[in-house]
């Protein structure tokens, strides 16, 4: 369980929200969660490929490893 405090004009705009999607506020709020973990762990991923692949290859070599070129 968690909970947590929000002003109210936040509130209420979840609770619109929630209204418009036919949901509830704790629905809506736990999927916000889910996509905001999600979001951060494809970004630490995505870094961590980039930093691993800092070299680059010239566009034919490239065709090439990738099978594009016959």
């Amino acid at each position: 369980m968690l909970a947590i405090r929000l002003e109210k004009k936040l509130e209420q705009e979840i609770d619109l929200l929630a209204k418009a999607k036919r949901s509830n506020r704790s629905a809506l709020v736990r999927e916000a969660i889910v996509r905001y973990l999600e979001d951060n762990e494809d970004l630490d991923l995505s870094r961590q490929a980039l930093s691993e692949s800092r070299g680059s290859k010239p566009l034919k070599e490239l065709r090439r490893d990738l099978g594009l070129d016959r």
